[in-house]
C-alpha cells in the first residue's frame, strides 16, 4: 500500500534538486535555463523532492537538447501508468539557445551538465544547464583551497 502524503509535503515552488559537484569538477561559462517536457506522474515525483540530478548530462538528437540518466523517482501512488525513472527528457530552449549550445558542445572536452531543478513562480519545473569543460585534479585542489580560505577569512572577519 502506498504512503499517504499531505498537501504539506509538496513543493510548489523552489529547488527540487541541485547538483553541487558540478562546479568543482567542471569550469561552468555559461547557464542557461530550460523547461523540461514531463509526464504527470513525474512532475507529481517532482512535486514531493524525489528526483536526482547529479549524473545528468546533455545529449543533442536531431537538433534538439535532451537531458539524459536524469533520476526521477516512480510515484507511489500512480493509477495504471507510470514513468521510465531514467528516460532522456527534452529541454525546452529557444533556437538560438539550441544553436549556441550545439555549437559549444562540438568543441572538444565541453560538456552540458545539470546544475539545478526547480520549480519557478508559476509552478513550472525548470532545469538550470551549463555549459562547462572538466577540470584537472590540481584545478579541484585550487578550488578547494580557495573555499577553505575564504571560510577562514570569514571566521577572522567576524571576531
Amino acid at each position: 500500500m502506498a504512503k499517504k502524503t499531505k498537501k504539506t509535503d509538496f513543493i510548489a515552488s523552489g529547488v527540487v534538486a541541485e547538483n553541487h559537484r558540478a562546479r568543482f569538477d567542471y569550469n561552468i561559462s555559461e547557464i542557461f535555463v530550460a523547461g523540461l517536457v514531463l509526464t504527470g506522474t513525474e512532475v507529481k515525483s517532482l512535486r514531493l523532492g524525489h528526483a536526482n540530478i547529479k549524473d545528468a548530462y546533455g545529449v543533442v538528437e536531431k537538433d534538439e537538447i535532451y537531458m539524459s540518466n536524469m533520476f526521477i523517482a516512480a510515484y507511489d501512488n500512480q493509477g495504471y501508468a507510470s514513468h521510465a525513472e531514467r528516460r532522456n527528457r527534452k529541454l525546452l530552449l529557444n533556437h538560438r539557445e539550441i544553436i549556441k549550445i550545439i555549437n559549444s558542445l562540438s568543441r572538444k572536452g565541453s560538456t552540458l551538465v545539470a546544475v539545478k531543478l526547480f520549480f519557478d513562480n508559476r509552478g513550472r519545473a525548470k532545469l538550470e544547464i551549463g555549459l562547462g569543460t572538466g577540470k584537472k585534479l590540481y584545478d579541484k585542489r585550487e578550488t578547494s583551497k580557495e573555499r577553505d580560505w575564504n571560510r577562514e577569512k570569514a571566521r577572522l572577519m567576524a571576531h
